[in-house]
């Protein structure tokens, strides 16, 4: 499957909207609710999930910009990267991580805006791609942020 631009513009930004209106209103007990996790897996909360989708989409900026990814990243698994990000930022206030979470989607945008036509219909790629932008940000917002808030669980 070819893509546009403007169709995965109308994709991220109809995501980000879902995402963004299930988080806008959290209170500090939901932002802090821990999310049903394998104990071997760091023990993520509603803002570590945010900030997950975050840091993936922040990525993608990168990877549509051409730019490396930091240093200590570099040779690392995708869980080795999980596991550096959330060390990185959870300490963060959920205000801060919402804050960033807006931002990204700026730099998305002017990214996207700036990005040559061929990155976008230069190959056949899956329904789904970017998946970062989209995919992987409904998969978390479902499985872990909503399960959780409607669980009720602290």
């Amino acid at each position: 499957m070819r893509h546009t631009r403007a169709e995965v513009i109308r994709r991220t930004i109809q995501e980000f909207k879902l995402l963004d209106r299930l988080v806008s209103k959290l209170t500090d007990e939901e932002w802090n609710r821990r999310l049903p996790r394998p104990e071997t897996r760091d023990p993520w909360t509603v803002k570590d999930a945010l900030v997950h989708v975050t840091y993936r989409k922040a990525n993608m900026v990168r990877t549509i910009r051409k730019q490396r990814r930091p240093d200590d990243e570099r040779g690392l698994s995708p869980d080795e990267v999980n596991r550096v990000v959330y060390l990185r930022r959870r300490r963060r206030s959920p205000q801060d991580v919402l804050a960033w979470h807006r931002q990204v989607q700026k730099d998305i945008l002017a990214a996207l805006e700036e990005a040559p036509q061929e990155w976008f219909n230069g190959r056949e790629r899956g329904p789904d791609w970017p998946y970062p932008l989209e995919g992987h940000s409904s998969f978390h917002r479902v499985r872990d942020i909503e399960r959780t808030l409607e669980s009720g669980k602290v």
